[in-house]
């Protein structure tokens, strides 16, 4: 097992897994190409070049910023790695945008009699999940500091209190 692990990098779990995706991968593209292969091939070319050329730099630009703009904190406190809990209901958002933009956005689309509700539920409900997830992670973050801070420094060591101190 561990000339495996040394040889792939990871658990044979993790190859089984990666197999797996890739089946259901190959699956899901063959049924689509089957039925519509030419709008298939023009959304995953879209896909790919808005990605690359567009999203990544803007994303890439609004981590930075973030990153920069509020990691001024005091060295003696407590640190708790944070950046996560503002990417990940930021990527969670992004991807619910992304599967319902045309409902959200009340694009024409023959989307409607599919799901059977007006055009006006989605922008709220979109906006409504995503103040639930950064609400739920600006409360994930206030309980790992407040544990963190519990725990006291990380060397061990207490703060003088001025009530018998030991040297």
């Amino acid at each position: 097992m561990a000339r495996f692990v040394r040889w792939y990098g990871s658990g044979p779990l993790h190859l089984l897994v990666l197999i797996a995706s890739f089946a259901l991968t190959g699956y899901a593209m063959v049924r689509l190409f089957a039925v519509r292969p030419l709008d298939v091939a023009i959304w995953f070319v879209g896909a790919a070049v808005l990605h690359d050329l567009l999203l990544l730099p803007l994303y890439s630009l609004a981590d930075l910023s973030a990153l920069s703009v509020l990691r001024h904190r005091a060295a003696d406190r407590p640190s708790v790695p944070w950046i996560n809990h503002l990417r990940v209901p930021t990527f969670l958002s992004g991807v619910l945008l992304l599967v319902w933009f045309p409902l959200v956005f009340r694009l024409p689309a023959p989307y409607p009699g599919d799901t059977g509700l007006s055009y006006d539920v989605f922008l709220g409900r979109w906006l409504a999940i995503t103040g639930v997830l950064f609400a739920a992670s600006a409360v994930l973050l206030a309980l790992r500091m407040r544990r963190l801070r519990r725990a006291g420094p990380p060397d061990g060591s207490r703060p003088a209190t001025g009530r018998g101190a030991t040297p």
